[in-house]
C-alpha cells in the first residue's frame, strides 16, 4: 500500500472511525484502524465488535495512489501522529507489517496488524431504507436519552425503545424510576413496522460524527441497525429482550394540574437542591393554592424554602416528593415557555409536558419520605 495524501481530509475520518475503537484488549486487532486501499478511494473501519464505522476517502480526495493494499493500523498512535504532524501532505508506505509514515520533516514506523485478522462485517441495505432527519438523532439525545437505566441487571433498559410505523416514530427510555417518550413525524411513509431496542451508547456515539443538516438513511434488522450519510456507514447491535410495555404506566386522567414558567421552576428546583443528600437529593413539593412551594431539610446540612406562583388549573393541592436531579433533567429537555405538571396522587407517578404539546411527556416515580 502507498499513497499521498492531505492531514486535514484524513485526521477527518479518523476521528469518525475511531469512535469505534475498541478499548478492551480482549480482541487485541480490534485496538487498531483497517486501512484497505483500493482503485475507489481508501476505506477506514473500526470496530469494538457492538458498532463498526466504515468510511470512504474517494480517490479524488487522496493526493495519489501508487499501490493498493491493505493494513491494520493502532489506532491509539496513528490518531496521535497525524493530529500533531504539522505538515499538510503526508506520505503512507508498507513494507510487510510495518507502515512507514513520512512527511517533509517528520518520519514515523509503526508495528501494523495482519487485516486478515480483522473481523469481516457485513453490510447490508434494505431496498427503501427510512430517511430519519439527523436533527431527529440529536431530540432523541438530547430529550429522551437521559433516561435509560445505568444498571447492566436489566440490560434491556440500557438502550432506547424505537417504535416505527408508517410515518409515526415513538422512542421511549426508562430506568424504572422514570420515563421519557417523544413522538415524531418522519418525512416518508414506510411499509414496515419496526420495533427495536438500540443501546444509548451507540447513539451516543453516532450523534456525534452526523451533520445536523443531513437525511440518513436507516437499514433495520433483527440484531442489527445501519445508519448510511455522506460516505459513512454506521452499524450497531440492537439489544435482545422485550421492552416494558409503557401504556399502563402513564396516567391518562390527572386530577391535579398546575401551569409554570419553565425557567422559573427549574431555578427553584436547581436552589432547592443545594442541601439535598447527595446521594437521594430527595426534595419535596407543596402545591397551596396558587403558589408552589419547594423545601429541603437534612439533619447534616439544613433546610431551604422556595415559593414561586404558579396557575392551579384544577384548584387542588398536594404534597409530593422526588429525585431532584430528575426533575431538573427532565425540565432540560423542554424549550417552551410554559409547562405542565399533571399529578394523580401523592403516590402515583406525574407526568411532565409543554402547554398544548403531547409530543414530549417526561413521566418521574415520586418518592415515599414517611
Amino acid at each position: 500500500m502507498k499513497f499521498i495524501i492531505k492531514k486535514t481530509i484524513l485526521l477527518n475520518h479518523l476521528n469518525y472511525v475511531s469512535r469505534a475503537i475498541s478499548t478492551k484488549n480482549i480482541i487485541p486487532v480490534l485496538s487498531g484502524i483497517k486501512f484497505d486501499l483500493t482503485k475507489k478511494g481508501l476505506f477506514l473501519e473500526a470496530s469494538d465488535e457492538n458498532i463498526i464505522i466504515n468510511t470512504l476517502l474517494p480517490k479524488d480526495k487522496i493526493e495519489s495512489i501508487l499501490e493498493e493494499g491493505k493494513i491494520i493500523i493502532p489506532g491509539k498512535y496513528i490518531l496521535e501522529i497525524i493530529r500533531k504532524i504539522p505538515n499538510e501532505l503526508i506520505n503512507f508506505e508498507t513494507d510487510g507489517q510495518k507502515i512507514l509514515i513520512t512527511t517533509e520533516s517528520s518520519e514515523y514506523t509503526l508495528n501494523g496488524m495482519n487485516y486478515e485478522d480483522f473481523p469481516t462485517y457485513n453490510f447490508e441495505f434494505n431496498k427503501e431504507p427510512i430517511l430519519i432527519n439527523s436533527k431527529i438523532i440529536e431530540s432523541i439525545v438530547n430529550q429522551v436519552a437521559f433516561s435509560t437505566s445505568l444498571q447492566e441487571s436489566r440490560p434491556i433498559l440500557t438502550g432506547i425503545n424505537f417504535k416505527l410505523e408508517k410515518d409515526k416514530l415513538e422512542v421511549v427510555a426508562t430506568d424504572s424510576y422514570r420515563l421519557s417518550l417523544k413522538t415524531f413525524k418522519l418525512e416518508n411513509k414506510g411499509k414496515e413496522t419496526y420495533d427495536f431496542v438500540l443501546p444509548k451508547t451507540s447513539l451516543l456515539e453516532l450523534v456525534k460524527i452526523i451533520d445536523s443538516k443531513k437525511e440518513i438513511e436507516t437499514h433495520i434488522f433483527n440484531n442489527k441497525i445501519i445508519f448510511k450519510f455522506d460516505n459513512i456507514l454506521f452499524q450497531s447491535k440492537l439489544l435482545v429482550g422485550t421492552f416494558p410495555n409503557i401504556n399502563s404506566l402513564i396516567p391518562t386522567e390527572t386530577p391535579i394540574e398546575i401551569k409554570a414558567d419553565l425557567d422559573n421552576l427549574y431555578n427553584l428546583i436547581d436552589r432547592t437542591s443545594l442541601l439535598s443528600d447527595s446521594e437521594k437529593n430527595i426534595i419535596q413539593l407543596e402545591i397551596n393554592n396558587n403558589e408552589l412551594i419547594a423545601t429541603c431539610e437534612t439533619v447534616q446540612i439544613g433546610k431551604v424554602e422556595e415559593r414561586l406562583l404558579i396557575e392551579n388549573k384544577t384548584n387542588k393541592n398536594l404534597k409530593i416528593s422526588f429525585n431532584a436531579k430528575y426533575m431538573l433533567e427532565a425540565l432540560k429537555s423542554f424549550e417552551k415557555k410554559n409547562i405542565m405538571i399533571k399529578f394523580v396522587s401523592e403516590i402515583k407517578q406525574f407526568i411532565i409536558q409543554e402547554e398544548n404539546n403531547e409530543e414530549l411527556i417526561q413521566l418521574i416515580v415520586p418518592v415515599r419520605t414517611y
